[in-house]
């Protein structure tokens, strides 16, 4: 019987549809590595999600793996060349948590664009302050979105009744214009943009492409968020930007260092908490029960279009 081996906490209808196909299916989210590689041999199939890495070491103890099954949008947990030199086929599940990575920069937005944490931080200290909490109204603002796949494509729809202007770059597609966005060019993001999101991957191109040279590039002062990977952008150049009045409000649910005590220990985590402008999450914006659920049943429905 073909087998699968699942390594991270995946929604249970990813099990029960595999074994409806056919496979057997182990579940052990709480495995160590070492223990992966001493039984990888006997499977087929790899199920993960952020926290198991799928690199050289353990695609090597595998000669019977014919896919990886990555329960989220990235690939950047796999050595995705070194995978397809194998005839390892890769899913992910992008179209799982595209709604809720939009619906999660439209609250960050919000709330950056509002002072909702300043003004109820204020309220719960006995400090009634409305001038100092007056906020800016998205309609009429012009939103610059990099990357238009499936999150930067959910989060335009999002803000289609908002009655803004949605700009959006993305450096492998052309003619994407739809009824959410116009597809622009990287100089027309930096003219006209009031608010730019980030929704590309982190490659070795995209690495730090957001330093102090790119965001001297905009015309306007901007609100930023990253809902994408952190690396993507530099928090050094980000928190100087603002300092500078370059950028209004940072909403950033990823970063460059995650989880503690790594992030603590970054030359920038005590500037970056104290400032009021920032607005952190951590890392869930694709996170929620209901894409938890969804996640599974897309790479399910993927499992059945594979060769094995």
């Amino acid at each position: 019987m073909k087998k699968i081996l699942i390594v991270d906490d995946l929604h249970p209808a990813f099990k029960i549809a595999a074994e409806e196909m056919g496979f057997f299916v182990d579940d052990c989210p709480l495995i160590k590595k070492e223990e992966v590689l001493a039984i990888l041999k006997d499977y087929v199939g790899l199920a993960i999600r952020t926290k198991f890495r799928v690199d050289k070491e353990v695609i090597d103890v595998a000669p019977q793996l014919k896919f990886v099954a990555r329960a989220g949008a990235g690939m950047d947990n796999i050595e995705v060349a070194y995978a397809d030199e194998k005839n390892i086929q890769l899913i992910n599940a992008p179209e799982g948590n595209r709604d809720a990575v939009g619906e999660h920069c439209v609250g960050m937005l919000l709330s950056l664009m509002n002072n909702f944490r300043k003004a109820d931080a204020e309220i719960r200290n006995g400090v009634w302050e409305r001038e100092g909490n007056r906020g800016y109204e998205l309609m009429g603002k012009t939103v610059g979105i990099i990357g238009y796949g499936n999150n930067g494509s959910s989060f335009a729809k999002k803000l289609k009744g908002f009655d803004v202007k949605v700009l959006a770059y993305d450096k492998y597609k052309t003619g994407f214009s739809d009824e959410y966005a116009t597809e622009a060019s990287m100089e027309e993001i930096v003219k006209f943009s009031d608010i730019v999101s980030f929704h590309i991957p982190l490659t070795r191109e995209t690495k730090q492409m957001v330093n102090d040279e790119y965001l001297l590039h905009f015309r306007k002062p901007i609100f930023f968020i990253n809902a994408a990977r952190g690396e993507i952008v530099s928090t050094k150049a980000v928190l100087k930007a603002i300092e500078a009045g370059k950028i209004l409000g940072a909403g950033l649910d990823v970063l460059e260092k995650e989880k503690f005590p790594v992030l603590a220990d970054t030359d920038f985590y005590n500037e970056l908490v104290s400032n009021p402008k920032v607005l952190l999450t951590p890392h869930v914006a694709g996170w929620t029960f209901d894409s938890y659920r969804k996640i599974s049943e897309v790479l399910a429905e993927k499992l059945k279009n594979l060769e094995i």
